[in-house]
């Protein structure tokens, strides 16, 4: 299964969550959704939502731009 990459820079909140929930939403379970942001509040929106809908958050690596791995439950 090929990784969904999700290019949000420039987006601000809540603009990036909304399209991961949109690439999560049309995938399969096990899915690996790869997004990249540069909104400063992006780190601590992706980890309250991966709590909150229950999917992995594989890793989130990156200083002005964070890369982060959300595979699908």
């Amino acid at each position: 299964m090929s990784d969904v990459h999700l290019d949000c820079k420039g987006l601000n909140c809540p603009m990036p969550i909304v399209r991961l929930s949109q690439a999560i939403a049309a995938a399969k379970s096990g899915a690996r959704i790869v997004v990249e942001a540069d909104d400063p509040a992006f780190q601590a929106d992706l980890e309250a939502w991966v709590r909150r809908m229950g999917h992995v958050l594989e890793g989130i690596q990156g200083e002005r731009v964070k890369r982060a791995v959300v595979i699908k439950r």
